[in-house]
């Protein structure tokens, strides 16, 4: 896979941005954007005009979900993934319903991640 494409990386937590960071860069050469909280996501999502957005459920200032709407209200054919380390089906449901293309799980085995990142990026970023 030959990526080349913007990613803004939106988690509170340092560690958890370098570890997806890394796997993103897996997918070719993506530029990496990081966002520590929401207020930050949405100015350097309208700065940067990211191809995909890897975006944390809970944040310090905003709920993910918030920032997925005020995100897809700018931009409705933005792709945005969620990422979390709670499973809750109900939120899982509201993010797909508020428009996200999918929903990443950050426990998951890190070879399983980064298939699923290939994969949105196949489905929804690659030219037919």
């Amino acid at each position: 896979m030959s990526f080349t494409g913007k990613i803004l990386l939106v988690d509170d937590e340092a560690h958890v941005r370098k570890f997806i960071g890394i796997l993103a860069g897996g997918l070719g050469s993506p530029v990496i954007i990081e966002a520590g909280n929401g207020a930050e996501a949405l100015a350097k999502f309208a700065a940067e005009s990211p191809d995909l957005v890897l975006l944390d459920v809970n944040l310090p200032d905003m709920d993910g979900l918030q920032v997925l709407s005020a995100i897809l209200a700018r931009d409705p054919d933005a792709t945005v993934v969620m990422l979390t380390s709670l499973a809750n089906r109900q939120t899982i449901e509201e993010s797909l319903r508020l428009g996200a293309a999918g929903y990443i799980r950050k426990d998951t085995p890190k070879e399983e991640i980064f298939a699923e990142l290939a994969e949105i990026v196949r489905v929804n970023l690659e030219p037919a």
